[in-house]
Formats: structure tokens, sequence, C-alpha cells
């Protein structure tokens, strides 16, 4: 067997393959001004500071639980924008903009894979419009997060994101502790879905130290990358499969455990807080602000939409309603937001 017939045997069971647009060509293509480059930056600090408790406010991490159709999302931020007017004494928002979706075992991988949600996986046109429709976002003047999933696309997206987060699946993962530990923005790991916060402890102590791995370079080529280590690693809470870990006496719980310190606390008012139901969101983020002075939550994820639930992706679906994971309204979220920064308000009277 020679060396080409043996290159031929070993890549036989893939069907496709296509290049890609380097991420400096993209960046280059869409690019973030000097302008906009200085307020992403001075959202990261703001988020850091919040994280450090040096700024009071709650953060608030809402949007849908994957984007799907950017007229819609930007619709949605457009709300968001408007209503941080209102209760930016107390709450600072930053839009949820999740372009890739895990998977349990098969099914939609997001936007960044399959922006048409044909099952075309035209990823060069996802790459295009994900960092187009981020810019826009960023334009009207909202932080950004997501979720890190493919070790390959963040290179496409690491200047315009100020927070990001690792999922119950992935905190584990040692390529994900060390890419987050090069990431310039702050990153939240979830605990896991067996409830384990020792992962997502584990994972916050890797991610904040150096490390040297291998990974792509902004020219698009094998690199091995040294990074300096992400101080502003946190946890996230997130529930479990089995119950929910957002009370004051399950964190009083996990502290004991933890000798009394915990980091940066964010909790996901979804998932297994939620048993699912985006519905029962509400009372979740009602029971983590009046708990707040005893608990010191620094910030919380709330997956809402245009339209409560969820759909299935066909022919016919129903403008401003999620795709994936079921979604709170946004007549519901705006009075839910208003609600919790009155209480804030009481609270720090």
């Amino acid at each position: 067997m020679n060396a080409v017939t043996s290159t031929l045997e070993h890549t036989k069971n893939i069907q496709q393959e296509k290049m890609l647009a380097l991420p400096y060509q993209l960046k280059a293509h869409f690019q973030l001004t000097e302008k906009l480059a200085q307020q992403v930056a001075e959202q990261r600090q703001t988020i850091q500071n919040i994280l450090d408790g040096t700024d009071h406010r709650l953060m608030i991490i809402t949007g849908p639980c994957s984007i799907h159709d950017p007229e819609a999302v930007l619709e949605y931020a457009e709300k968001l924008v408007h209503l941080q007017s209102l209760v930016s004494d107390q709450i600072f928002f930053v839009m949820r903009a999740y372009i890739e979706k895990p998977r349990t075992t098969v099914g939609w991988k997001g936007f960044l894979y399959d922006p048409n949600l044909d099952g075309s996986s035209d990823m060069q046109l996802g790459l295009e419009l994900s960092r187009e429709l981020y810019l826009e976002i960023i334009q009207l003047g909202l932080p950004i997060a997501s979720e890190i999933l493919s070790p390959m696309a963040t290179a496409y997206f690491d200047d315009l994101l100020a927070w990001g987060a690792i999922g119950a699946r992935t905190s584990e993962s040692q390529i994900h502790r060390e890419i987050s530990s090069q990431m310039p923005y702050s990153i939240g790991f979830k605990n896991g879905t067996d409830g384990s916060i020792q992962i997502a402890l584990d994972a916050i102590q890797s991610a904040s130290n150096p490390h040297q791995f291998l990974g792509m370079s902004q020219s698009g080529l094998p690199s091995i990358l040294a990074s300096k280590g992400n101080p502003h690693a946190h946890l996230i809470l997130r529930g479990s499969n089995t119950g929910t870990n957002h009370q004051a006496a399950e964190i009083a719980k996990i502290k004991e455990k933890n000798k009394g310190i915990l980091p940066a606390l964010v909790i996901d008012c979804s998932h297994g807080n939620s048993a699912k139901n985006p519905l029962n969101q509400p009372e979740v983020l009602k029971k983590i602000v009046a708990e707040r002075a005893e608990t010191e939550v620094r910030g919380v994820m709330l997956e809402s939409f245009l339209v409560d639930g969820q759909q299935k992706i066909s022919s016919d679906m129903r403008y401003g309603q999620s795709v994936t994971d079921g979604c709170l309204g946004w007549e519901k979220t705006q009075q839910l937001y208003l609600e919790a920064a009155d209480s804030l308000r009481v609270q720090g009277s």
C-alpha cells in the first residue's frame, strides 16, 4: 500500500470536504470598528466588575435559547435596549446570542452550522451571517453572550463576545478548559447534568491557569497556543436532571461542602432549575432576587424570545418563537425584569 492509497483509506468515511474562510479573512470582511471594539472592551470590564462585586447591579443574560431568525433576534435586541434604559441602575443586560446548539444525540446544530434550517449545512454562510448579526447587535449597544462549543469556531468571534459559557456536558472537557483560559472575556462553567459542582469547580481552576495546547491560529494554521489563564472564570448553577440548586439553602450547602468558598456565582433560571418548563423561570428569578443579599448571586441566565414556547423546524414557522428549548415570551419577560428592578431598588434603599 503506497502513501496515497493509505491516505485515501484513512479518509474514506468523509463524505464531503469544503474549505472555509480563515478567521482573519472573515474578520476583515465583517470588521469590528475601533469605536465598537472600545465598547466591547468596556462591556467586558463592566461584567468583570459585576462578577467581582464592585458593580452592585445584577447581570441578566437574556435572549433566545438559540438564534435561527436574525430579523426576530434584532427585534428582540431593540426591545432589550429600550428596557435597559429603564432598569440600568439595577440590571445590566447581556444579549444571549447562541449560534451553536449542543445535541444529546442528533438534531439541528445551530445557526452557525445550518443557517438555512434545511440540513444543507452551509457553514460558510453560517459564519458570515453569524458575524454580521453579532455586529448588528453590538451596534445597538448590547454586549453579546454565547456558548463555547466548537473550539475551531472561537477564533472567528473572539473579538465580539463579552461573556461566554461552557455547558454542563463540556465543563469536564480538557480542550474547553484550555480554550477558556485564553479567552479575553469572562466565562462561566455550568455544573454537570447530574448536579455535580466539582466538575465546574475543577474547570474553573484549570481555566484560571496558563496552558499550552494545540489550536488554530488566526491564519487558520494548526498552532501551539500559550494562554495566560482566565482570571474571570466563574460558576453557573443550572440545576440537574433530578432537582434545583438556585435556592439560598442549596447554595449554602454547596458553600459548606467547599469550605465556605465559591467563585462568583451566576444562576441559570432554565434547564434543571425550571424543570425544563420556560414558564417556571419567573418564579426562579423572583426567588433569586429575594435571596440575593444572602447568596450574593452576581448574575442570572434566562431563555426568552418574542413568543412563549417552542416549535419544530418546518416550512410554516411562527415568527419569534424558539426552535430549540422553550422560551418565555417578551411581554412576560419585560414585566418580570421591571419587577426585578423594583425589588432590587427596595433592597438597596
